[in-house]
């Protein structure tokens, strides 16, 4: 039974999510009574700093580096709230449900999924560094579930609007538009496309290459690729660079130049996510971001009848969990259009 709660005189049934939060609780609290009240080992807090810097170490993006420890700290606050063992050694496995369901409940179960995933990392980094004599918590703890929603794909004609949308001859609309082409082109990582240099006199500071028509990314973890890019996008990046040369900037080592803000000298992440969300508004396009262009690319290619080795190149994907998904997303438009052509009831 769900049990219940007193109401007055009067008991009513619990409801089944209250009654799961309960019992989380009340087991992660029968976990901590049955080990010594004095804690094992430092605090797990302790070790996040020691954390980060290998992570550093490995190339991780900041940005990932932020996802993982923010969770950590997440988790260590709930501990201390909650009167849990926050030491090295007695945090377990019923400690870690208890925040994961804390979290599903306050947000949604993809950011408890993604707490899941960053601390199954660090609880894996403490069994690799011998920090942790006691098994791994995570092994048994099982991921939340989460509903997998249908994300939207860029038709070609909402594509056309954007680019219509800095179709100017202005220095901004030829850096957007110079942009917004590679996106579409390769489907690029937004930080592999701020990340480009560009210096025609030393090749090894230039990552443009257009009579080649490739462009030099680096990957996250910090491996390097070669992205090749169209002919469209090509001769849109030229156009670009002739503009770039009259920019009071023109001697940065970034492609990509501001024209407003503290650093005009490099477009951010951050900026080039705020373009392409400005010129989405511009065109009358909701949810206009830089991975939604990934998307599309992949899901491009795959109708195109590209090749799901070449994607995972181009897109610097190294397994084929990413283009699985696509695919599964692409079987579902083939079965839309077959559908479409043979649909039984249009035959009645």
């Amino acid at each position: 039974m769900a049990g219940a709660v007193r109401t007055g005189d009067r008991e009513e049934p619990m409801s089944s999510e209250a009654s799961s939060s309960v019992t989380s609780m009340r087991e992660a609290r029968r976990s901590r009574t049955r080990r010594a009240a004095a804690t094992s080992g430092p605090a797990l807090s302790t070790f996040i700093a020691s954390w980060q810097l290998a992570l550093d170490a490995a190339a991780k993006s900041s940005r990932t580096v932020r996802s993982y420890t923010d969770s950590v700290r997440a988790f260590c606050r709930f501990l201390a709230d909650q009167g849990m063992p926050a030491s090295i050694e007695d945090v377990d496995a019923p400690h870690i449900r208890a925040f994961l369901l804390a979290e599903e409940q306050r947000t949604s179960a993809a950011s408890a999924a993604v707490h899941f995933r960053n601390i199954r990392v660090f609880f894996g980094w403490l069994a690799s560094e011998g920090e942790r004599e006691n098994p791994n918590p995570m092994d048994r703890v099982e991921a939340p579930k989460v509903t997998k929603k249908a994300k939207a794909f860029f038709t070609n004609e909402e594509l056309a609007r954007l680019l219509k949308t800095c179709s100017g001859a202005t220095f901004v609309d030829r850096r957007d538009t110079a942009i917004i082409r590679i996106f579409i082109d390769t489907g690029l990582r937004v930080s592999g496309l701020a990340g480009l240099r560009y210096d025609p006199d030393d090749e090894s500071a230039n990552d443009v290459f257009l009579t080649q028509r490739r462009l030099r990314i680096r990957l996250k973890g910090g491996d390097e690729t070669w992205v090749p890019i169209g002919k469209k996008s090509a001769a849109a990046m030229d156009k670009y660079i002739r503009a770039r040369a009259r920019h009071s900037q023109a001697s940065s080592p970034w492609l990509w130049l501001g024209i407003q803000g503290h650093n005009t000298a490099r477009m951010t992440d951050s900026g080039i996510r705020d373009m392409v969300g400005r010129r989405g508004d511009q065109a009358g396009i909701q949810n206009v971001h830089p991975h939604r262009f990934r998307r599309s690319f992949a899901d491009s290619w795959l109708a195109a009848g590209g090749s799901t080795d070449d994607l995972m190149h181009i897109t610097g994907w190294k397994t084929y969990d990413m283009v699985r998904e696509y695919t599964e997303a692409r079987g579902i438009a083939r079965a839309h259009n077959a559908h479409a052509r043979l649909s039984p009831g249009d035959r009645i």
